[in-house]
């Protein structure tokens, strides 16, 4: 009796849903046009299943599994289910293929034990829930898709402006039910869903289940057909969730092309909202800033990264961004570049007071210090170049006259970190990316040209991602940038060092070759001609 209970209740359509779907295909046959076997009368039946006489004579035994279609009990079952209960589209009903619905050998034994009162309840329940399907709306799409759906035409109405004028007129169907049918349809799936939301008791959970594409898909055709119920309820769930690059694209051409009611949209928008052009720079540099002043140096190198990705040309954030902050930026350069001169003042003078060296001791040692400074500025020459704002940098830097005297008496150990930023700049000039005049180049090279000499060495031995080959080979085209008076000064005193250091000196032959030809071999002929 609990088995055939359970198996009725499956058969049951949950309450509430007054509407049901078919795609445009094939209709499951009639039952009225199936072979039935005839219904056994009361005595046959139990003739057939053995009652009373059952415990006296044994059964024959059975060569293959009891089948239901021999089952007497089949033709009482299919009585109980009436052919409107299997007409119902869009119901799963356990039917054979002759019509003979499946039951099994437990539930076939003891139909009697059914009391007529549940099953007239539940006949009448879904007699009046059928009764509630009045209209067929047929949905047409642009690709050819077609979509047929049974629904109650007071609910429609009642959620949808659209439909309430088009049901007055709509046509009437075969059966006497209502007809409306809506031709160029752009989303048909998107429609569907919409029209079923009508009829969801509980829409915020519906929508968590299909998603936030899904849910921007039906608020568009929520908004056409004046659905105000399921516009709210797509534009609450829709802030309320986390979206992803695709999905804030999808919702910024809706509300583009879509007008929705303000109090409604306004959580929405101020997701979508960017901010203007100086707002970002301005905040680009703060970030900056913060990056420059860090002193953990594991976050600060991974924030360099994050920013670097932001800023980068390639990256989809640049693409309404014409550029930075530029005097922003600077003011971060010579900020380090200051903080650069103190530490190397600081290390040079005499720790008189006590107070003076206690602090000394308390911060970090001079040579984390002064890289740190360093990377700072070789990470935001880098950033400039990329924007291509970098040659008031490389005056900058040129006209550093207290750091190249400083850089004398300095020690070895962490000096050659400002040759670090000079190999940037050489690095620069010599591949081509930053364009400088004339002046400002022999500037650079008369300031910083020797102590680069003096620091190559330690710039091998510590190059912490510099490419010593690149260097030389830039810096020496570099050099050939210059008039040729200027060459054969700075060449003669590269030969000098290099005679002396070998390999704790670049390695300048191919640039010194190229000015030798131009000096002398070149000019000869022209004389001779």
């Amino acid at each position: 009796m609990a088995d055939y209970a359970a198996a009725r209740h499956h058969l049951r359509r949950p309450v509430g849903a007054a509407w049901c779907c078919s795609f445009a295909g094939g209709v499951p046959q009639s039952p009225e046009h199936r072979h039935h076997r005839p219904e056994l009368p009361p005595s046959a039946a139990a003739s057939e299943l053995g009652v009373g006489d059952a415990r006296k004579a044994p059964l024959p035994p059975s060569k293959s599994p009891p089948s239901f279609h021999s089952s007497p009990s089949s033709s009482k079952l299919a009585g109980l289910i009436g052919p409107r209960r299997i007409l119902s589209p869009g119901r799963v009903s356990p039917i054979d293929s002759d019509g003979s619905p499946a039951a099994t050998p437990v539930e076939a034994a003891a139909p009697r034990a059914l009391a007529p009162s549940v099953e007239a309840r539940e006949e009448e329940q879904e007699e009046e829930e059928g009764l509630m399907l009045d209209l067929r709306l047929c949905l047409r799409g642009k690709d050819g898709r077609r979509v047929a759906m049974e629904l109650d035409s007071a609910v429609l109405c009642e959620s949808s402006a659209f439909f309430a004028a088009m049901a007055p007129d709509a046509a009437v169907g075969g059966g006497g039910g209502k007809r409306i049918e809506v031709d160029g349809v752009e989303n048909v799936a998107a429609f569907r869903d919409a029209v079923e939301l009508m009829f969801q008791a509980d829409v915020p959970r519906w929508l968590a289940r299909a998603g936030v594409s899904r849910a921007i898909a039906l608020l568009e055709v929520a908004s056409s057909i004046m659905f105000d119920r399921g516009i709210r309820s797509c534009l609450e769930y829709i802030e309320a969730v986390p979206w992803n690059e695709n999905e804030e694209e999808k919702l910024k051409n809706l509300f583009a092309r879509c007008t929705f009611d303000e109090a409604l949209s306004n959580d929405v928008l101020a997701r979508l909202q960017t901010q203007d052009r100086s707002s970002s720079e301005d905040l680009t540099v703060q970030l900056i800033q913060s990056v420059a002043s860090s002193t953990n140096n594991v976050a600060r190198k991974d924030m360099q990264s994050l920013i670097n990705g932001l800023l980068s040309k390639s990256s989809v954030y640049r693409k309404d961004l014409s550029g930075l902050n530029k005097g922003g930026l600077y003011q971060v350069c010579c900020s380090c570049m200051n903080l650069l001169v103190e530490l190397f003042m600081e290390d040079l003078e005499p720790k008189r007071s006590t107070e003076r060296a206690r602090k000394v001791l308390e911060s970090k040692p001079m040579i984390e210090r002064v890289s740190k400074q360093s990377e700072n500025l070789n990470w935001l020459f880098e950033i400039l170049v990329n924007n291509d704002m970098a040659e008031n940098f490389v005056e900058l830097w040129a006209k550093q006259e207290e750091l190249i005297m400083i850089h004398e008496k300095a020690s070895p150990m962490y000096r050659y970190e400002l040759s670090r930023i000079s190999a940037s700049v050489f690095i620069a000039l010599g591949t081509g990316r930053v364009q400088c005049p004339s002046d400002l180049r022999s500037q650079l090279f008369h300031g910083w040209f020797a102590p680069m000499l003096t620091d190559f060495g330690w710039l091998q031995r510590c190059s912490k991602g510099l490419d010593v080959r690149v260097l030389e080979d830039s810096l020496g085209q570099a050099l050939l940038t210059l008039p040729l008076q200027q060459q054969h000064s700075l060449l003669e005193e590269w030969f000098q060092c290099f005679s002396s250091r070998g390999t704790e000196c670049p390695n300048l032959s191919r640039a010194f070759e190229v000015w030798w030809r131009r000096s002398f071999v070149r000019s000869s002929v022209a004389v001779r001609r």
